[in-house]
């Protein structure tokens, strides 16, 4: 069995290569995709495709429709999407890719501090598993994938 695991969420620490590296190291065959994860290139790409725009509204409205090309089409073909909510920054797109894997079907797992728990409730009553680390992740994707408990 085969998967592809699509991880949204903050970009400021290095959560996804936790996973990737736990990923490898149980020898899984998971497919990661993710957003584009250079932050300025993603504020950036509707002006630097598209041309300037008549203020930073409309420069964030066409960057977010490219992102969303993206991010829509690879939830939609991921079989899981892991959902990360940091600390250091609210993030409204991550509670939105969550949204949008449980509206598609998609099973949904969240990673976050237990700090984070009121704040998130809904958003947790919608995933399969809250997880607080990495590792959990894999261990999840291990468990799914073989069957068994390793």
């Amino acid at each position: 069995m085969a998967f592809t695991v699509y991880l949204a969420g903050e970009i400021h620490s290095q959560w996804r290569s936790a996973i990737e590296d736990g990923i490898s190291a149980q020898g899984l065959d998971v497919q990661v995709r993710s957003p584009v994860t250079d932050h300025a290139a993603s504020d950036d790409c509707g002006e630097a495709i598209l041309g300037p725009q008549p203020s930073a509204f409309w420069r964030d409205h066409c960057g977010a429709g490219i992102n969303a090309i993206r991010t829509r089409t690879a939830i939609g073909a991921a079989d899981l999407v892991v959902a990360r909510f940091g600390a250091q920054y609210r993030q409204w797109n991550t509670a939105f890719d969550a949204g949008l894997a449980v509206a598609s079907g998609v099973p949904l797992v969240t990673l976050h501090d237990e700090d984070l728990d009121h704040a998130l409730k809904e958003v947790d009553a919608a995933a399969q598993a809250v997880c607080r680390t990495p590792d959990q992740v894999v261990q999840i994707l291990a468990y799914t994938l073989r069957g068994a408990l390793s």
